[in-house]
């Protein structure tokens, strides 16, 4: 279609000169003249649009656009001539990439030398174009009027893209985090949504965290990251963080204070007595987009959110450690017992894994486990360190444990707490109704119940106690088989023998010497 003539026009005026990115607007150009694609090249040359040059790239039917769209979905705009192969090829090439190819993104203008055969009112109604243009009409400056309305519009459409995708990420974040508890995924994903917001997709973010204890011990913490600087580690220290990143870092948690230049914004921001952070930006291509506002917006309530959430971690990870330290404290009062509650607890979360329990409840159950024997803190030692058989009175005051521990636990309203109080209360319990403290049987007795049963007989056997030596592997299989439905739940002891050399590894894993 050689119809393509410029107008004349007046001399544009002297364009200012502007700092080009690395990245270049891509424009798609199709149509079946190849003085058109001459033209088109020769006016937008030296054409740049957000401290971006253009890049043209030619085809010559709709069958090839097709094939070049397939594989390539990085055009910001096309160029379409209506009459190609076909009287229609570019309206049907445009229907394609709508519904087919399902980019709505493109923005599309069509240009035609015949306007009799695709009437613009109609075209515009019918297809879903940006701009229609006949080729008498189009001057060089109307040219690069409708490539920087396109771009622009393109940007747009993409920056709301990216924190559409972003949102959706973060969504799936907070989910990942209120289901599993990972901080870094949660603020990996708010990181992105900011680099949408500010259109800085080429830049990298991450946040470190810095908490001062109570000995004055300051530790570096990697709690989200993006770009090139997403990493395993959590540590700053000990990541592969370049030296003069980190030192810009360790810098302003120093000064207190922003710092920024051309290549990177540093943010400095005080959550609480003991703790900063700092949010990292650095600018891989321009810092033209980069909202220093936003970002102190985004980084103070983040740096809040996740000081919040990270205390909530070391208060859980605090009551973890102290649910084993007083269960490690009741049994050192019998001094044989080494690491018998660890070893206990692991051995129950072994064996509620191995019948498919739900991991929350085996977690649960293995916190819980250390408890099982508090009761004997109501014990005399006398009673506790007895060599002996424990005769009359005696045996009662030392089956009372079970009841003392129960009571004991069942006064908090915490789950965990709760789990335990059963664990303490029906352990001693049988199978066959024998045990106490309320003779229930079978199925009756909590599963938790059950399964400490089994563990804390299987590791006490295997233990020197102030009334026997440790038996021998052979002697414990043996008698862990003897006691099924007597003393415990058969399915449980067949999940013991099945996997018998996985739980004696347990004892050699934590020696009592």
């Amino acid at each position: 279609m050689s119809d393509f003539i410029f107008k004349e026009e007046p001399a544009d005026s002297e364009k200012p000169t502007i700092v080009a990115s690395n990245k270049k607007w891509r424009i798609l150009v199709v149509d079946d003249d190849d003085s058109v694609h001459q033209v088109t090249k020769l006016v937008l040359a030296d054409a740049e649009i957000e401290n971006r040059q253009l890049e043209i790239v030619s085809v010559y039917s709709m069958d090839e656009a097709k094939k070049i769209l397939l594989k390539d979905n990085e055009f910001c705009m096309a160029f379409v001539d209506v009459v190609m192969e076909t009287d229609h090829a570019g309206l049907e090439l445009v229907q394609w990439i709508r519904e087919d190819l399902k980019n709505q993104a493109i923005r599309l203008v069509l240009r035609t030398g015949q306007a009799g055969s695709a009437p613009e009112a109609r075209v515009i109604k019918d297809y879903d174009i940006n701009d229609y243009k006949e080729k008498t009409d189009f001057t060089s400056n109307k040219m690069i009027t409708t490539v920087y309305a396109s771009i622009r519009a393109y940007r747009d459409i993409m920056t709301i893209q990216r924190s559409l995708d972003a949102f959706k990420k973060l969504i799936e974040a907070t989910h990942d985090l209120l289901k599993k508890d990972q901080l870094k995924s949660f603020g990996s994903a708010a990181l992105n949504h900011l680099l949408a917001l500010m259109n800085v997709d080429s830049s990298a973010l991450y946040i470190a965290r810095t908490q001062v204890d109570f000995e004055q011990h300051s530790t570096s913490l990697i709690i989200a990251c993006t770009g090139k600087y997403v990493c395993e580690s959590d540590s700053l220290e000990s990541s592969n963080i370049s030296a003069d990143v980190k030192e810009k870092i360790q810098q302003v948690f120093i000064s207190k204070s922003h710092y920024s230049d051309e290549h990177c914004f540093v943010g400095y921001y005080q959550a609480s007595v003991n703790a900063a952070s700092v949010l990292y930006i650095e600018f891989e291509d321009d810092n033209e987009h980069f909202k220093a506002s936003l970002a102190e917006l985004f980084a103070t309530n983040v740096a809040l959110i996740l000081e919040s959430l990270t205390k909530q971690k070391e208060i859980e990870k605090t009551q973890k450690e102290l649910l084993f330290i007083v269960g490690e404290a009741v049994e050192a009062r019998s001094k044989e017992t080494g690491f018998h509650v660890k070893r206990v607890a692991i051995l129950c979360e072994l064996l509620a894994l191995k019948i498919g329990l739900e991991d929350a409840f085996v977690q649960a159950l293995r916190l819980a486990a250390p408890l099982h024997d508090l009761g004997k803190i109501a014990i005399p030692e006398h009673i506790l360190h007895k060599p002996g058989k424990l005769v009359g009175d005696e045996w009662k005051i030392m089956q009372s444990h079970a009841q003392i521990g129960g009571d004991i636990l069942a006064k908090s309203t915490v789950s965990v707490s709760k789990l335990a109080s059963r664990l303490a209360l029906y352990h001693h319990e049988n199978w066959d109704g024998t045990g106490y403290p309320e003779g229930l049987a079978g199925k009756d007795i909590p599963i938790e119940a059950r399964i400490m049963a089994v563990a804390d007989v299987f590791d006490a056997l295997g233990s020197k106690r102030c009334y026997k030596e440790p038996w021998s592997d052979d002697k414990i299989k043996e008698f862990m088989i003897a006691e099924k439905n007597k003393k415990f739940d058969a399915a449980l002891i067949d999940i013991v023998i099945e996997n018998f050399d996985e739980f004696i590894a347990v004892r050699a894993q934590f020696p009592d010497s």
